[in-house]
């Protein structure tokens, strides 16, 4: 029995759309990590984002779907490289 396997490209897709700097919407979204007024970290298919403003709150979030909603003054918006796994020398000389 014959399957389709799904290419990796589209196994990593994320939409993301800012309205006035003041509406987030994303999908791709796995886990939100951590948030307070000034930082919500989320992790999504392509990595780490942490999301910077002011009086930001999460409006809706949905992580079945991998949809999420934020509200706020959005200042900035930056993907982290995620941790490396092995210790000090396996980064050193990995």
């Amino acid at each position: 029995m014959a399957y389709e396997q799904t290419p990796k490209s589209a196994q990593k897709q994320q939409l993301m759309s800012l309205e006035n700097r003041e509406k987030l919407s994303l999908t791709g979204v796995t886990d939100v990590s951590g948030f307070d007024e000034s930082l919500i970290a989320l992790v999504t298919a392509l990595g780490p984002l942490a999301v910077r403003g002011e009086g930001l709150h999460i409006d809706r979030i949905d992580l079945n779907a991998g949809e999420l909603e934020v509200r706020g003054k959005i200042r900035e918006l930056s993907y982290e490289e995620p941790a490396r796994e092995g210790g000090l020398w396996s980064r050193l000389f990995g």
